[in-house]
C-alpha cells in the first residue's frame, strides 16, 4: 500500500476534519510514545506505516515537535487536527513561544527559521504550543521532555528541569558531565523522555530516553507502552549537524530485564489516564 492510500485509510489525509473522540470507542489499543520529532514529519509517517497505525491507537510525543527539521508546519497541523496525537512541551517549543511573545532572549538560527515558517498562522500554532502540558501521566509510565529530580513529585518539579535537565550535581541542569538523572531516579512510574540525543535509546531500570537523533540523520524511535518494545525507522536525511557524528544504524539496545523494571500499576477502565492492552509489534 502506498503512503497516501494508507494515510487516507487512517484519517491522516490533508484536509480531514478533526477526529471525534467517539471514534475511539472508549478504548486505546496501543500507546506509541515517540521521541523528539524536530519537524521530521516524513519519518513520523514512516514510523506509523511500519506500525500499521490504526484508528484506536494513539501517539504521545516527548516534546520538541518543531525546530531544526524541514516540516514543522506539517507536524503541528497533524497534532492539532487529530485527537489521537498529543505531546508534552519541549524546550524548543517553549523557546518559540518566547520568541513570538517578544521576550528579550537569544534565539538560535533554527528557532528563527521555524518562526518564519510558521508565521503565516502564528495564532493557531501559538495557541496549540501554549496548551501543551509539562507531563502526561499514562498510569504505569510518565512522559516528560527532559527529566526530573529524583524524590520530588512531578507536580512539584521545576518547569526548567522538566524541559532541560540532563545531569545532577552540576551548576547547570543542561550539563552533560554530571550524573544522568535517570541513573538515580527510582520512582514507581517508568519515565519516558527525550531531549538528550544518542545513537540508541537511553535505558535505565526506571526510565527510557527516546531521542535517537532523527533530525541529525540517525533514527526516529518509539516505545510501545503495552508491550514494552522499541521500534524505529531511519532518518531520510541529515537535516541538521549535531554536536557529535550520527550515522544511521538500527536501534539494537535492549530494555532492562523485566525483574529490573518498574511493575506497571493496574489501570482503571474508563479513566482519562487509562491505557489498554493491545496487539504486539510484529
Amino acid at each position: 500500500m502506498i503512503v497516501e492510500d494508507w494515510k487516507r485509510g487512517v484519517g491522516l489525509e490533508s484536509g480531514d476534519q478533526e477526529l471525534d473522540s467517539q471514534n475511539l470507542d472508549g478504548s486505546v489499543q496501543r500507546t506509541i510514545v515517540v521521541g523528539d520529532l524536530h519537524g521530521c514529519y516524513d519519518e513520523l509517517i514512516d514510523l506509523l506505516v511500519k506500525l500499521d497505525f490504526g484508528l484506536q491507537d494513539r501517539v504521545v510525543a516527548v516534546g520538541d515537535l518543531i525546530v531544526k527539521g524541514p516540516k514543522n508546519r506539517e507536524v503541528l497541523d497533524l497534532f492539532i487536527s487529530d485527537r489521537r496525537f498529543s505531546s508534552v512541551l519541549g524546550n524548543h517549543d517553549r523557546d518559540l513561544l518566547q520568541l513570538w511573545a517578544g521576550e528579550n532572549l537569544k534565539f538560535t538560527k533554527a528557532q528563527q527559521e521555524a518562526a518564519r515558517e510558521l508565521e503565516f498562522d502564528r495564532g493557531k500554532y501559538f495557541s496549540y504550543l501554549s496548551s501543551l502540558p509539562l507531563s502526561i501521566d499514562l498510569g504505569s509510565h510518565l512522559v516528560v521532555h527532559a527529566g526530573l529530580r529524583p524524590g520530588i513529585p512531578v507536580l512539584q518539579q521545576e518547569a526548567d528541569d522538566l524541559l532541560e535537565l540532563r545531569t545532577l550535581g552540576r551548576k547547570k541542569r543542561t550539563s552533560r558531565k554530571g550524573i544522568p538523572w535517570y541513573e538515580v531516579y527510582a520512582g514507581e512510574q517508568t519515565v519516558l523522555f527525550g531531549h538528550w540525543p544518542a545513537m540508541e535509546p537511553r535505558n535505565a531500570p526506571h526510565a527510557i530516553g527516546l531521542d535517537t537523533g532523527c533530525v541529525y540523520g540517525n533514527r526516529l524511535t518509539a516505545y510501545m507502552v503495552e508491550t514494552d518494545q522499541l521500534v524505529s525507522v531511519p532518518a531520510r536525511s541529515i537535516y541538521r549537524k549535531g554536536s557529535r557524528a550520527f550515522t544511521s544504524r538500527p536501534v539494537t539496545a535492549e530494555l532492562p530485564a523485566a525483574d529490573q523494571r518498574t511493575n506497571p500499576k493496574p489501570l482503571s477502565p474508563g479513566s482519562t489516564k487509562s491505557i489498554h492492552a493491545g496487539r504486539p509489534v510484529l
